[in-house]
């Protein structure tokens, strides 16, 4: 399964490299912005701008108290993060219990599962179309807190045997409650010096990032096209042809340059004609690939035009 890789800040996590990171392969990150109905994260905007000046997918959560109003911790949250949110930003409710439940306290799992469809929906007003989910416990999902369909960023940690990303990615997909989870996060307590939480999403790169909602990359350039039927008869003609004829010059000449760029042709014969030394050097290029024989004459093939397409920049059709 494709996976990426990811990782949670919050004021505990001190200035970060975050282009050193991106260079190891992390993908998004997620820093808090705020808790209850008031309280902000210090260094939300700062962790937030590295992350975005790196290139990373940027995400916030924020920590929910389901025994406070609702509507006012969605406007904290929104508040803390309207200057950062822009297309490709993802937003995350933090819904976990304290030790003493003091955040919990009062309420019914029906109370606490409203709160959240409340919270919900205000932030995705707030921001439409951006990616709103919850990172939620087991014990959360199987008291049903968490609205179905909702992207699921899911702590679980089975200790020292995944406690890498190579060890998370090898390890089977979570499944509390039914559920399949969008992000793992793996470890509070990872592996090495640096001591911050790091997750996997069950998407490649780029789909986390289509998913994300960032604009999509320029498509590439389609490949130049070149027709095996017309070099093979350029290459019977032009030899006997008279000095500068030549046939199917567009198709010769990116033969011709992928060639030169094998060093097999001099660059003052790249003149779109398929004579005498063009067919020399295609020859050179058959036995360069291990053909010999009639196989290594200089009238293109399939399999060798398509090797040098593949190397230079074309596409072979029929």
């Amino acid at each position: 399964m494709a996976t990426c890789r990811g990782i949670d800040v919050s004021v505990y996590q001190g200035t970060q490299d975050w282009a050193a990171w991106a260079k190891q392969g992390v993908v998004f990150a997620f820093a808090k912005a705020s808790e209850g109905e008031t309280s902000r994260d210090s260094r939300f905007a700062t962790h937030t701008k590295g992350i975005k000046a790196a290139g990373l997918v940027p995400g916030a959560y924020h920590f929910g108290w389901p025994n406070q109003d609702p509507h006012k911790e969605a406007a904290n949250y929104i508040a803390a993060v309207k200057p950062y949110a822009g297309k490709g930003f993802c937003h995350w409710l933090d819904l976990e219990r304290y030790s003493d439940g003091r955040n919990y306290r009062g309420k019914t799992d029906t109370q606490i599962r409203e709160w959240v469809t409340t919270w919900l929906a205000a932030v995705r007003t707030a921001f439409p179309g951006q990616r709103v989910g919850v990172y939620t416990s087991a014990d959360d999902l199987a008291k049903g807190h968490v609205p179905a369909g909702t992207p699921l960023w899911y702590p679980a940690y089975p200790g020292a045997s995944v406690d890498t990303f190579a060890e998370a990615q090898a390890h089977a997909q979570p499944s509390p409650s039914g559920w399949k989870p969008l992000i793992w996060q793996f470890t509070s307590d990872p592996a090495g010096a640096v001591r911050i939480d790091e997750s996997i999403a069950y998407m490649s790169a780029s789909d986390f990032r289509a998913w994300a909602g960032e604009t999509p990359a320029p498509a590439p350039a389609p490949k130049p096209k070149v027709s095996l039927a017309h070099v093979v008869a350029a290459a019977k003609k032009d030899p006997s042809a008279a000095q500068g004829h030549t046939t199917y010059k567009a198709d010769v000449l990116l033969v011709e340059k992928a060639l030169q760029a094998e060093k097999l042709l001099a660059a003052k014969y790249v003149d779109g004609s398929f004579g005498s030394l063009t067919v020399n050097a295609y020859a050179r290029w058959q036995h360069a690939l291990g053909y010999s024989g009639s196989a290594a004459d200089g009238i293109p093939g399939k399999t060798s035009l398509t090797k040098l397409g593949t190397k230079h920049g074309f596409t072979v059709t029929s």
